[in-house]
């Protein structure tokens, strides 16, 4: 029983080497490109994650003080216009805080709460004064700011277009070049991401000198939408 398995087994790994190998050879004439798209859009909206920090010498002091500022930033961003599902709480903590380094200690110095929140605004002409109001209600810190568009998957469909129409380009000037003609698609693979947003430095420019020091203090720059897609073609 052993013996035949021990001949059994390479007889299976020579047929798998064979057929790969085989596969291989059969392959038709080909030529392979890789075609590239790219859209770029200015952004239409802006996620700001920002956080409410307290500290208070007692837990429940300090549980209720970030209750109330993180409750008092909500209703604000909703008088704002800002829509209940573009505000999410993120990261909740609250913990005793010991300064000095005496060994065993039981009473904190403090106890300090933590909130963050992210927000989704629409109104990008609105983002400072939202801003400024959201400090004024309670939020003391802001952990970063980023920019999307809300289509993203029309831009995608469009980049990915472009990258076909790219990769069919290429395709049938090097074949043309060279006396053949392109067939059908033989093996096709894709691959499209978000460049995040990309500065526009002359309307930056341009807008640093329409505002004065009281004008807007962020500027979206574009999205860029990139596709990559990697196209095998038969030769005719």
């Amino acid at each position: 029983m052993n013996r035949t398995r021990f001949f059994i087994l390479p007889l299976l790994l020579f047929l798998i080497a064979f057929s790969s190998q085989a596969q291989q050879q059969l392959m038709p004439p080909h030529v392979r490109v890789t075609g590239v798209g790219e859209v770029k859009v200015p952004p239409t909206e802006v996620v700001v994650n920002l956080g409410v920090e307290t500290r208070e010498k007692t837990l429940d002091a300090a549980r209720r003080a970030s209750d109330k500022a993180a409750a008092s930033i909500i209703n604000y961003l909703k008088k704002q216009g800002v829509d209940a599902k573009d505000i999410q709480t993120s990261y909740v903590t609250l913990q005793p805080v010991y300064n000095g380094g005496e060994y065993g200690r039981t009473t904190p110095d403090f106890y300090l709460a933590q909130k963050s929140m992210t927000v989704v605004l629409k109104k990008l002409n609105k983002y400072d004064e939202i801003l400024a109001g959201l400090y004024e209600v309670g939020a003391n810190r802001v952990d970063g700011v980023r920019f999307q568009v809300a289509d993203l998957e029309k831009y995608k469909a469009e980049a990915r277009q472009r990258a076909v129409a790219d990769a069919m380009q290429k395709a049938t000037s090097l074949t043309s070049e060279l006396g053949a003609k392109v067939g059908r698609v033989y093996s096709i693979n894709e691959n499209t991401y978000n460049d995040g947003p990309r500065p526009m430095y002359k309307t930056a420019m341009m807008e640093s000198a329409a505002y004065d020091a009281n004008g807007p203090t962020i500027a979206g720059g574009e999205v860029v939408i990139s596709s990559n897609v990697d196209v095998v073609f038969v030769i005719e």
